[in-house]
Parts: structure tokens; sequence; C-alpha cells
């Protein structure tokens, strides 16, 4: 029996499509913030608001939005005025909000760059130690007299970093020889992240206990990061993700208070309401 063969339903299946029907029928306002709260998915879901508040003055060319439409058909293989209109039956959506889905990305990347894009350069030399990036080879075990003996078995040369760590080596990185990366600096132990900072490449570190472990490590590479164009779009998603979690977190504790959830009146519905009331 497939799911969606209603002739074969059980009663219980029935009687939990119609509640949950009748249940969206009369849930309120105040009802969905607390069930998207419940659910885990509100913070999501005041997300996509902020991002639609954010980009609601944001104008863009014909020839941006007909590139991003064609971008957007491509994506979702829409080939043909007959697949289109299939697509936006599916998704019960019109015509122009899809032309609006098509186009919030650009949108955003508009109000990214016109809200923070003075600042990036700041911001990026506040941030590059961590941004930079390291390949790194990593021996790890529980042991500190093995990591001493293994340390000097690659020093000595008897055996390669590689060999040790695949036959040694007790986390993840025994299956790449203990070879990590290229990760930004940000990434690994904070203490790891400073040995590295300090050490050149191709130099062999004594074992160092790092919580559980005592490692050896030996710094391969060093990538300083480049304000690039790849490296100013992670920067401004990253102010522009801060300025969501810090505001939308406000919105969120705003809307949920019990104390300004039935107060809160929008548009010139609420104003009207309100002044019925006087």
């Amino acid at each position: 029996m497939q799911a969606g063969d209603k002739s074969q339903q059980s009663p219980n299946i029935e009687k939990a499509t119609l509640r949950a029907s009748e249940r969206l029928k009369n849930v309120n306002k105040n009802e969905i913030l607390l069930l998207l709260n419940q659910y885990g998915i509100l913070p999501q879901f005041v997300r996509e608001i902020m991002i639609d508040c954010a980009i609601a003055e944001i104008a863009i060319a014909e020839d941006e939005a007909l590139g991003a439409y064609k971008k957007f058909y491509q994506q979702h293989q829409l080939n043909s005025e007959e697949d289109l209109q299939a697509w936006l039956k599916a998704r019960g959506i019109s015509r122009e909000q899809l032309e609006y889905i098509a186009t919030r990305g650009l949108k955003l990347a508009k109000f990214q760059e016109q809200t923070w894009g003075n600042k990036l350069e700041s911001y990026f030399l506040g941030r590059k130690q961590k941004l930079d990036r390291v390949v790194y080879s990593l021996i790890r075990v529980k042991d500190p007299y093995l990591a001493q003996e293994l340390y000097f078995r690659v020093q000595e040369g008897e055996q390669s970093f590689s060999e040790i760590a695949r036959e040694y080596s007790e986390g993840p990185e025994a299956e790449t020889g203990g070879l990590l990366g290229p990760v930004d600096l940000g990434v690994p132990h904070p203490a790891l992240a400073k040995m590295l900072l300090r050490s050149k490449p191709g130099e062999l570190l004594a074992p160092t206990r790092l919580g559980d472990w005592v490692v050896v490590v030996r710094l391969e590479k060093y990538l300083p990061a480049q304000l690039d164009e790849v490296m100013r779009q992670r920067l401004l998603s990253e102010l522009f993700d801060q300025w969501v979690r810090t505001e939308g977190s406000s919105v969120i504790q705003e809307q949920l208070s019990p104390n300004t959830n039935e107060l809160k009146q929008k548009g010139t519905g609420g104003e009207q309401e309100t002044a019925v009331r006087k």
C-alpha cells in the first residue's frame, strides 16, 4: 500500500488527517508562533521574514532579474512553459512568487554589500588570524610514552609521518595518513591552533598534551587569507548572520512575551480595532 492511497488508509490515519485539517483552520497567530517555537523552527521562520524585510527596498536591473530567472530555471530543470506551470502547480505558488524567489538571493547579496561593504576590510583584518588556513599532519594517542617514541621515529627518519599515523593514530586522521586541511586556523583546538601559528612549514613539534590526547604535529603549509571576492561574500554572509541572530532573538522574545502577545496590533486593522475598543 502506498502512503497516498486513501482507499486503503486505516481509520486512525483518516482521523489524524481530519484533525490536522481542522487544527490548521482554527489556529491563530499566537498559537502559530508558539507551535513554531515548540517545533524548533521559529528562528528559521523569523530569519526568512527578516530577509524579506531587509530586501524590500532593494532594486535590481532588468538584466539582473532576467539572469536570475534563467539561473533558477536551469537549476530546477524548467525547460518549457509546461515544465514551469507543472512546477508552480505542484507547489501552489504563482509566477510572481516564483520571480520573487528567483531574485531573492541577488537582492540579499546587494543588501549585505550596501550594509556592511564599507566595513569589510577592518572586519577582515580583525578576523584574519582565524581565517588563515593551514595544512598539517597529526598523530594522536593516549599513551604519552608511545607519543614520545613515535616522535623520535619520525624525527630520525625511521618511518614516515604518514606510515606512523596510519598505524598508530587513534583518530579519523589515521585514514589520511595524519594529513588534515586545508582548514581555517579557527577550526582546530585553540591550543593546537597556537602551536601551528608559531611553527614553520616542515617543523615537527614535540609531543603535547591536549585534553585526553597527546599529539605530535607537523605544519605542512600555511595559507594566508586574502580579501578576494570569495572571502568578501563569506564575510558579508557572516556579518548578516550575526545581525539576524542578534535581532532575530530579540524579535522572538518580544513576540513570545505573554505581556505583549495580546497587545500586538499591526497595520490599519489593528489601529481600527483599538479605536473601536476605545
